[in-house]
């Protein structure tokens, strides 16, 4: 990746060496060349997510994440593997910037237009980020993959890095009743592996609430998730035809905050 600055010229990303990247006409920057080494999600599971996040199910997650963030240093806010950037939008302060990045093409042309002080990017966080060294003052990851090197490169300092992760009972009851797939035991302990050598875990936060789904939600909520790469669909509008009575599930999420090593 060019670690040369960019700078905007007219509907292009262009730096002194002669690289230029266009801005599509939904608002995002793709800067990945064609080349990432994850495409991301589909557009179908983008509009799950969207559907289900502007509903407001993880209502309670959004609420944390904000009051986290505000707590922190102001400054530009990235939210890693942003998908339409919903997080990214709700933790925004007064006068607060953010970009959101991701590989999807279809989560960003969302994204771009979440809020009106959020830049979308696409690029791949296994090639590198493309900020410049100590520019962000939150890293957020919600749910997203992690560089623990990458985001200790671009915090700034006294910055953040603020995760979401699933918890033990994330979804219990839809995992049981439709073969989803269910939290790694060990996510605590990979969480760590992936961050230690560069950050220390200062705060801790459990989001628990119930979620109150209707069919077409429940349907979402499967779509949106890692669990619609691996599921039938017919097999679960088959489940959910079984369902008896209301369809409730359960959110728990860790969320923790970590500061790079001085």
């Amino acid at each position: 990746m060019c670690r040369e600055p960019f700078v905007q010229a007219d509907r292009a990303l262009q730096c002194a060496r002669g690289h230029s990247f266009d801005i599509a006409r939904q608002g995002y920057a793709d800067l990945t060349a064609g080349r990432p080494v994850h495409t991301g999600d589909t557009a179908e599971m983008v509009a799950a997510r969207e559907a289900l996040l502007t509903a407001g199910h993880f209502a309670a997650l959004s609420t944390a994440v904000a009051e986290v963030v505000a707590a922190e240093q102001p400054g530009l806010v990235l939210e890693v593997g942003a998908g339409t950037a919903h997080y990214l939008a709700a933790a925004l302060g007064d006068g607060q910037d953010g970009l959101a990045v991701d590989t999807s093409k279809a989560a960003l042309k969302r994204a771009a237009r979440a809020h009106e002080r959020i830049g979308g990017v696409r690029a791949d966080i296994w090639q590198g980020l493309p900020l410049a060294d100590h520019t962000a003052a939150v890293v957020l990851d919600v749910f997203a993959p992690r560089s623990g090197a990458e985001f200790a490169r671009v915090l700034a300092p006294g910055g953040a890095l603020v995760v979401a992760t699933p918890a033990a009972d994330h979804l219990a009851e839809l995992v049981a009743a439709l073969g989803l797939i269910s939290v790694d035991p060990a996510k605590d302990e990979r969480l760590h592996k992936s961050l230690d050598r560069w950050f220390v875990r200062t705060h801790r936060r459990r989001i628990h609430d119930t979620l109150r789904l209707t069919r077409a939600d429940a349907e979402a909520l499967v779509g949106m998730g890692p669990s619609a790469w691996h599921t039938d669909r017919d097999a679960i509008a088959t489940a959910l035809d079984g369902w008896r009575g209301p369809i409730t599930a359960t959110l728990d999420v860790d969320l923790t905050v970590w500061r790079p090593y001085i």
